[in-house]
């Protein structure tokens, strides 16, 4: 829960601040290859997790939908290349992660 709470601050403050510091990616993102397709501020295979969390900004279904989204994978709406699902990540991992991207937001 820590962690959770850790990443959340650390984006929004860096967010709210306008600060150029680099967020680096959490922990959960590289122990389940997320970061193989994506990074926080440029498109790589997938889309940057900042664009993701400027897409989203203001929906109030977004976090679930980006966990169903990790969980099970998807094609479609940021290209033709599908995200494979991340069958082994826990529920606690997908909460930590999608707290962390919609944090972006600025």
């Amino acid at each position: 829960m820590k962690s959770i709470t850790a990443s959340f601050a650390v984006a929004a403050g860096l967010t709210l601040a306008g600060s150029s510091i680099a967020v680096d990616m959490p922990t959960v993102a590289k122990k389940n290859g997320c970061a193989n397709c994506h990074t926080i501020d440029k498109k790589l295979v997938g889309p940057a997790w900042q664009a993701v969390a400027e897409k989203y900004k203001g929906d109030a279904g977004a976090a679930d939908a980006l966990g169903v989204k990790i969980v099970k994978g998807g094609v479609g709406v940021w290209g033709s290349i599908p995200m494979p699902p991340a069958a082994k990540i826990t529920d606690v991992e997908v909460k930590e992660l999608v707290t962390f991207i919609l944090g972006l937001a600025k």
